[in-house]
């Protein structure tokens, strides 16, 4: 029997561990935390084959939502980055033409915990793993929005994007490089910001002219981690809504004359007598261009709701609204001996009910009511109803916050 056969068992084991160990130590570079120490039976990696540093931002708990992720590497190259929340949502990101650097393409959002993959390749070529997380800080307030038009539906050729908000946006700058619009054929159109009727901060999409009948659009609101600013809060989701065009149907209101012309994609469909708002006070109708916002059917007008006082308190039929502030097309029987004649409404435009009940099946949503007459109280406000096509050009867009 050799002598090495009377060796120790104990001896034995002490050489298998040394060899785990010379084996394992190198994968202590593929956590985020530096290795405990080489082994000193282990040879010195060469120059080239030393652990990859991978640092993340931003790193620790409560952090500021707001901000892009970034992942750089010293001594090699990521070759890829994920970064997920607790359900499994992706931050998409891109990494640098040098492979030594990634952000993230949308910001952290508050209150979220993330984990960071980031896998890499030595200047040796050993490929490794390195992982991190971080929380955000809550919001400490939220900011909401209501938008128009609805997804999946049909509108009229005057139809903006309109997005008003909960809260105050100061930082609009930001908020509007979120928006982002497609279209099917490329239509030009610019944001405007303005405020709502209701005092709300509002901004609109509207094309340069109206709308290509048949054009699809959509929305992509990418709020989600965006800070509105002072007093405003933070956007905790994102927003879409995709819709289509309709036919060029465009009304044509001329007070002077009281009467009324649907026009259809050029051919006048109908012409209909009717009766604008009294002359010579606060009765006047609104002219310029008014977009129709809603067809609300039968409902109760009251003329304390508009400042008029008790002049009327009735239920109307076939009700659409134009503006925020109360001017409505509508049936108005009780009015039949001034429609084609003469302007005695409250401000409204008022027809037949035969006239009203057929007029209301055919119009949309977004339609344009082109309104002419002498005898007006001024172009209705962008922000009362949707005013925008009663602005140049050149005028909407100064009103965005990126020009």
């Amino acid at each position: 029997m050799s002598r090495s056969s009377h060796i120790p068992v104990h001896i034995h084991a002490r050489v298998r561990a040394a060899v785990v160990a010379a084996l394992v130590a190198p994968l202590a570079a593929c956590s985020s935390s530096a290795s405990s120490g080489t082994p000193a039976a282990e040879a010195t990696p060469s120059p080239d084959d030393r652990p990859v540093t991978v640092s993340v931002t931003p790193t620790g708990k409560q952090v500021p939502a707001g901000e892009p992720v970034r992942v750089a590497v010293s001594g090699g190259r990521l070759t890829s980055v994920t970064v997920t929340d607790t359900e499994g949502r992706r931050l998409a990101g891109k990494p640098a033409a040098d492979g030594r650097s990634w952000v993230s393409d949308r910001k952290a959002v508050p209150g979220t915990a993330y984990e960071v993959t980031a896998a890499t390749r030595s200047a040796g070529g050993t490929a490794r793993t390195a992982r991190a997380g971080f929380t955000t800080a809550p919001a400490d307030k939220v900011n909401k929005v209501d938008w128009r038009p609805g997804t999946g539906t049909t509108v009229g050729v005057a139809q903006p994007i309109s997005l008003v908000f909960d809260h105050p946006v100061k930082n609009r700058a930001e908020v509007e490089k979120q928006l982002k619009v497609t279209t099917s054929n490329d239509t030009e159109g610019s944001w405007g910001w303005m405020r709502d009727w209701s005092g709300r901060d509002r901004v609109d999409w509207r094309p340069r002219t109206y709308w290509k009948p048949g054009t699809e659009v959509t929305l992509k609101a990418e709020l989600n981690g965006t800070d509105s600013g002072a007093d405003g809060g933070w956007f905790v989701r994102d927003y879409t809504t995709a819709f289509t065009i309709g036919d060029r149907q465009i009304v044509e209101v001329d007070l002077d004359r009281h009467r009324l012309a649907f026009v259809r994609n050029g051919e006048t469909v109908r012409r209909i007598p009717v009766s604008g708002g009294t002359p010579g006070g606060d009765k006047r109708s609104w002219r310029g261009t008014a977009v129709l916002m809603a067809k609300e059917g039968t409902i109760n007008m009251n003329s304390e709701t508009v400042g008029l006082a008790d002049a009327y308190d009735k239920m109307v039929d076939h009700s659409m609204r134009l503006t925020w502030s109360g001017m409505y097309a509508h049936a108005a029987p009780w009015n039949a001996r001034h429609l084609g004649r003469a302007n005695r409404s409250s401000g409204c435009i008022g027809m037949s009910d035969a006239d009203a009940a057929w007029f209301y099946g055919q119009v949309r949503p977004g339609d344009p009511f082109e309104i002419t007459g002498k005898d007006t109280k001024g172009v209705v406000a962008p922000g009362n109803g949707f005013g925008a096509w009663n602005l140049s050009w050149a005028e909407w867009q100064g009103m965005s916050a990126l020009r």
